[in-house]
């Protein structure tokens, strides 16, 4: 199963970090009635996706005016991601997908070039979901630069 534009996004669960919250377990069912932007990213502490949570922090409080919640994700480990999220001072939550199974979900898994070597990771993405928990955009293959902006528009215009 996989997800797509117009859909209900079916549920999930993944460990979470952040705001207090380290060892918990976020659920995408209790994200029903508040809109939601999702962005999969490779490596915590790498330099594109550090500035991409940079630019998704400046803009979060006008994501938090709009009534959207940002949420992180990568395969990283929730030890890793609380260091991150020190480091950083992000003001929204990571979660942990460890084993890939909702990045499957999300078809984010690819086939990457790394120093000349092949390797599967994930493909930077951002979806919207809407507060019925329907998926409403998608961005794929995403370039961090003005990235975060396109997102609150859309986010805006919901």
């Amino acid at each position: 199963m996989s997800i797509s534009i117009g859909k209900v996004v079916p549920d999930f669960k993944l460990p979470v970090t952040g705001s207090g919250t380290a060892g918990g377990t976020w659920r995408l069912k209790d994200a029903r009635g508040k809109p939601l932007s999702l962005y999969f990213y490779p490596r915590d502490n790498t330099p594109g996706c550090t500035l991409e949570g940079q630019q998704f922090a400046a803009l979060a409080p006008r994501f938090k005016k709009a009534g959207v919640t940002i949420l992180g994700i990568s395969r990283d480990t929730l030890a890793s991601h609380e260091k991150f999220l020190t480091k950083m001072c992000f003001p929204f939550q990571l979660l942990s997908d460890e084993d890939g199974a909702v990045c499957t979900l999300f078809d984010v898994i690819r086939e990457k070039n790394m120093y000349g070597r092949k390797v599967m990771g994930i493909e930077r993405s951002t979806f919207l979901i809407d507060a019925t928990g329907v998926l409403r955009q998608e961005w794929r293959k995403v370039k961090v630069e003005g990235h975060a902006q396109a997102v609150l528009e859309a986010a805006q215009a919901l």
